[in-house]
């Protein structure tokens, strides 16, 4: 149930419209969630802003999709699932990828363990070990890659978050419920 209402273009001030119009650029649409925090438009731009900057780091694009996805799915946030699941066809994951990673496995090692290391991050809310960051380091990510995993694991919680309190109407194509 929708608890934040969104603000739709026609009701949005010239700032929002400037920041509709960017985003619609970038992705061919406007989204529920950008419209939802359009109602503090600093938050919006921050979101923006924060995704944009993350894009520009060096994890590919497909890695961050796979922490996204399982960030989400164990967050519970099905707008995020739905909307990373659709963004995951755009960056070239194959079905079986978008479902080991909402399940936070992938057959690949380096990559299992760093949706595992996200996943990690999000439980101990941060307070991970060295071991841990050191294991990363054993299959080869480097501390600029090590930063950047967290770094999504917290730009994905922001979302996960306010979709979960607001109730932010799902406007991506609905991901299936995972089998038990």
């Amino acid at each position: 149930m929708q608890r934040i209402q969104a603000i739709e273009s026609e009701n949005a001030s010239n700032e929002v419209k400037d920041l509709y119009q960017q985003v619609e650029n970038e992705l061919g649409m406007l989204p529920n969630l950008i419209k939802t925090l359009a109602n503090a438009p600093i938050a919006a731009k921050a979101f923006i802003q924060f995704k944009n900057l993350v894009a520009q780091g060096v994890l590919p694009v497909a890695l961050r999709e796979k922490i996204s996805l399982r960030i989400s799915e164990a967050n519970g946030c099905s707008y995020c699932v739905s909307a990373h699941c659709a963004l995951s066809k755009g960056a070239g994951l194959a079905d079986e990828e978008v479902r080991d990673s909402r399940q936070g496995q992938s057959p690949d090692r380096k990559t299992d363990l760093a949706i595992k290391f996200a996943e990690r991050v999000m439980d101990a809310r941060g307070s991970v070990t060295t071991d841990e960051i050191d294991g990363l380091r054993d299959v080869g990510y480097s501390d600029q890659e090590i930063t950047e995993i967290i770094t999504v694991v917290i730009f994905t919680q922001f979302s996960n978050y306010f979709n979960n309190a607001a109730g932010t109407v799902n406007d991506f194509p609905k991901a299936a419920v995972l089998a038990a």
